[in-house]
Parts: C-alpha cells; sequence; structure tokens
C-alpha cells in the first residue's frame, strides 16, 4: 500500500491531469509499484525503467561511455541525464530520476556515504535537482527517497 505522501502525490496528479513516468536504480521498481497501489493511478502512471547496473543506464539510458566511470553510478550527474534522457523517449508531464546508495559496496564514501540519494525531476518548465543523506537499512531508505520524491512533486504541482 502507498504512503500518504506517495497517495497525496497520485492524487494531486490525478486533478491536474498529469502523467508521470519513472527512471529508477537504487529504488529497483520500487517507486513505480507504489504509484501504481493509489486508486486511479492508471490516469496518471505511465511506467518506469529499472536500470540498476551501469550497463543498463549505457545501453538503454544511453548514458555517454566513460560518465559512471568519472562521477560514479550514484551521483547528481548520472541521475540527470538518466531523467532527461528518458524523458525524450516517454511521453510523459513529470519524469522522475533516482539513483544512490543503500547498502555498502558501491562508489560510498565519507562524502557519500550509504544513505545517498540522488532524485532529479523534470517538470514541463523547469529541472529539480537534490541530494539527501537517509538513515536506516536499505528498505527503510528507499522509502524515504520515495516519500521524498512525492513531496517535492507535490509541492511542485500544487504551486
Amino acid at each position: 500500500m502507498a504512503s500518504e505522501k506517495v497517495t497525496a502525490c497520485c492524487e494531486a496528479l490525478i486533478e491536474k491531469n498529469l502523467t508521470i513516468a519513472f527512471a529508477e536504480s537504487a529504488s529497483a521498481g520500487k517507486m513505480c509499484y507504489e504509484f501504481s497501489t493509489v486508486f486511479n493511478s492508471g490516469r496518471i502512471l505511465i511506467g518506469g525503467m529499472i536500470c540498476y547496473h551501469s550497463s543498463m543506464k549505457e545501453d538503454l539510458l544511453l548514458i555517454p561511455w566513460g560518465t559512471i566511470e568519472q562521477y560514479t553510478a550514484e551521483s547528481a550527474e548520472v541521475t540527470k541525464l538518466m531523467a532527461q534522457n528518458f524523458s525524450r523517449y516517454i511521453n510523459s508531464d513529470i519524469c522522475v530520476a533516482l539513483t544512490g546508495l543503500t547498502t555498502p559496496g558501491g562508489s560510498e564514501s565519507e562524502s557519500k556515504p550509504v544513505g545517498t540519494i540522488f532524485i532529479h525531476i523534470i517538470f514541463e518548465d523547469k529541472e529539480i535537482a537534490k541530494r539527501y543523506e537517509f538513515q536506516g537499512n536499505a528498505e527503510e531508505i528507499i522509502n524515504q527517497a520515495i516519500d521524498t520524491a512525492a513531496d517535492l512533486i507535490l509541492k511542485e504541482v500544487s504551486e
């Protein structure tokens, strides 16, 4: 069942007749799934793509070769390119990309610890790029990231 924030976001999108699509890495499809569980989600949800491994980001989302090597797969730069490249192929009012570190073994460092999440959202007339550091286990980090993305979208479409 979707969280209150995801439900509120979906209801606002339905009310405004806006569609949404997701390019997910760290959340591995859970954000798209959460949005799909809200009543009438079929009116807003276009779908999503899970690009967990770097090869998927490069092969399907056309992240230029060398970009991930330069910035890491979990970076603001790669998240932005995921959103921008995915939005070119998907007819959706809003496109959300999410990457990050939910467990050790990725590109974590002192300056980018486990719990670091990057969100990039493309709207018709603007883009929002955010970096967060969440606490908890992998599932808690992902749930916080999804709620945060839903909140960002809700604030933007409610203005």
